[in-house]
């Protein structure tokens, strides 16, 4: 069986970590190098790093941090925001990171999904979906969260899987900061329609929400708040999945 993965979630602004609740009222949690640096010696199995106004700002992520990144800490990270071209996705590949995750460029062009998949390999190519529960549907939004894109999430989804996203990182703005849980009805709806992997992302406040995800149906689950905010560890959480008869590693 697959070890479960936990993936500390750091949104940057201007070359500083920080959060927010439901993408707004920003706080400042310190230096992307040294928190990751940070969460890689407490076992974290991947890093997530998302540059947050980038794309809102048009401009693309800046690589000195992803390279400061990329020289302190030995476990694969990912990086998004800004990111709408091949030649982007190399730049961000050759300075360190592992993966990309992809969001609203691909709302404007489905295409690079495709040809950032056939160009690296599906394996680095994370696609993004920032969802909004609508009552009876849930909505696809971009720019950070500012834009209503007008997509059915669940369809978008579909498309995203044909067109060979090698995983999904699903954040659910509603629960995002909350600390209330992730969005568990989408969550096990998704991960029962397709096959690629799943990132549960939005709404951690306590460990056990983490497991709350993994029983959902996805195979990884992010987090921001608990860990920036000293509440609990990487390895804490390892430990609670453990005994509560998760895989995960050591």
């Amino acid at each position: 069986m697959l070890a479960n993965r936990i993936i500390p979630c750091l949104d940057v602004r201007d070359g500083r970590v920080v959060k927010g609740v439901k993408f707004v009222d920003l706080q400042d949690c310190g230096d992307p190098g040294q928190l990751g640096m940070r969460y890689y010696e407490e076992g974290a199995d991947e890093l997530m790093f998302l540059d947050i106004e980038a794309t809102y700002k048009g401009r693309q992520t800046r690589l000195d941090w992803v390279s400061r990144v990329a020289n302190s800490v030995f476990v694969p990270f990912a990086v998004g925001g800004g990111i709408d071209s091949v030649d982007q996705i190399q730049e961000l590949l050759k300075a360190g990171a592992d993966k990309v995750s992809i969001n609203s460029a691909a709302v404007k062009r489905p295409e690079l999904i495709s040809e950032g998949a056939r160009e690296f390999g599906s394996q680095c190519i994370v696609t993004a979906v920032d969802v909004k529960n609508k009552g009876k549907s849930w909505g696809v939004c971009t720019a950070g969260g500012r834009v209503d894109s007008g997509l059915d999430a669940v369809e978008w989804i579909l498309e995203l899987a044909d067109r060979g996203a090698g995983e999904f990182l699903i954040t659910s703005m509603d629960r995002d900061g909350t600390c209330e849980g992730y969005d568990l009805e989408f969550l096990s709806m998704i991960t029962e329609m397709v096959a690629v992997p799943v990132i549960a992302s939005g709404g951690v406040g306590e460990l056990k929400h983490l497991a709350a995800g993994l029983r959902a149906g996805a195979q990884a689950v992010l987090a921001a708040s608990i860990f920036h905010y000293g509440r609990h560890t990487v390895g804490e959480a390892k430990k609670f999945l453990h005994d509560d008869g998760f895989p995960v590693r050591s």
